[in-house]
């Protein structure tokens, strides 16, 4: 059997000043239907991970982020694609607006020791205990 291809993936865990990290809940017509989720989105061809992930914070959150550290990377398997996860932990640029639900259901900045009790993506789990590590 040859493995899938993995879609590659960069997701993002902003803090803020206060320890709350922003997370996002998914339209209700995309995959994972209002599940909640790191802010992120696909990597396009010759696009490093990075680049990739400040690009979709600004395409679906309208807010200019700074990367502080890489996570690391692992592939999770969903019924319907396999995805390739990079995450990294980030904060708004100082000159950046608040981030807005343009592409999400709504948007909530949440404690961490809270986000267990949120409907996340399966994915996201792995990124959650890796940050807490």
């Amino acid at each position: 059997m040859v493995p899938s291809k993995a879609l590659p993936v960069a997701c993002a865990i902003i803090e803020d000043a206060t320890g709350r990290v922003l997370i996002a809940q998914r339209p209700a017509h995309k995959h994972l239907a209002l599940q909640w989720e790191f802010p992120g989105g696909k990597i396009e061809p010759r696009e490093s991970p990075a680049d990739a992930l400040l690009r979709e914070l600004h395409e679906e959150l309208g807010c200019q982020a700074e990367i502080v550290r890489a996570l690391p990377s692992f592939r999770h398997d969903y019924p319907a694609l396999t995805i390739e996860m990079f995450p990294f932990v980030c904060r708004l640029a100082a000159t950046s607006p608040a981030p807005r639900a343009l592409e999400h259901a709504a948007l909530r900045w949440v404690l961490p020791h809270e986000l267990p009790t949120f409907d996340l993506a399966a994915a996201d789990f792995p990124v959650l205990a890796s940050y807490q590590t």
